[in-house]
């Protein structure tokens, strides 16, 4: 597909946007004060679901946030959930991504205006499969997130160039010798971030593609760093 005929294949996924399948979600509210707390946008990995992260983040945040995790529309297989679909290992389906993100998008602004939290205090939080839509939706949507902490991503979008973000700090943690990982594609995908504005920290720790306490020691100090969380 060329594309300009891919192009129109975007708008056309956008115009149908009625179509959008809510998402399943689970929301934890912090321990007080929770309409005026930063949120925590959980997005899991393959084979996830809504659960998933809860309890990393509850450790995480102490309940100083309120927490909103999310379970991916697409079945692989019929049966592993994810975000969006691919066409194989590592080779994501860029239509169908463009249209997740827009309706996990929908989804998270259909629940904030429902439960009433701050929609200006986004965190996204997000795993593999997680990371890559949290990815796409800074792309997407530069100034939606106040922050992002993603691991183990991938490039998820490598056409799409963010407008002006609002500078938000993004923290990216890469396992040294995690299959899925690419050094360069990582460098491309930091320079995009950053070229838009974001505060990027990319740390490249030693392991697989698999969590690490690592993974969630430079998540905590980057949390406290710049949220005071």
């Amino acid at each position: 597909m060329n594309q300009i005929l891919y192009d129109y294949y975007i708008l056309h996924l956008i115009s149908i946007s009625m179509n959008f399948t809510p998402l399943k979600y689970r929301f934890v509210a912090a321990n007080e004060q929770a309409a005026q707390r930063y949120t925590l946008v959980l997005l899991h990995g393959t084979g996830g679901d809504e659960n998933d992260l809860i309890h990393l983040a509850e450790e995480l945040t102490e309940g100083q946030t309120n927490l909103l995790g999310f379970r991916g529309n697409v079945l692989e297989n019929g049966y592993t959930t994810r975000f969006f679909r691919r066409m194989g290992t590592g080779i994501f389906d860029h239509a169908d991504l463009h249209f997740r993100t827009e309706e996990l998008v929908s989804s998270l602004q259909d629940i904030a205006g429902k439960l009433g939290f701050d929609q200006s205090k986004l965190i996204a939080l997000g795993y593999s499969n997680g990371a890559n839509i949290g990815g796409a939706i800074l792309q997407k949507y530069p100034t939606l997130l106040s922050g992002a902490a993603f691991w183990r991503p991938m490039l998820p979008l490598p056409e799409e160039k963010p407008l002006e973000s609002n500078k938000a700090p993004v923290l990216l943690t890469s396992g040294s010798s995690d299959p899925y990982y690419q050094p360069k594609a990582m460098k491309d995908y930091e320079h995009l971030l950053e070229t838009a504005g974001f505060q990027v920290q990319h740390e490249l720790i030693p392991s697989s593609h698999n969590l690490t306490q690592k993974d969630l020691q430079l998540t905590k100090e980057w949390l406290k760093k710049h949220f005071d969380i």
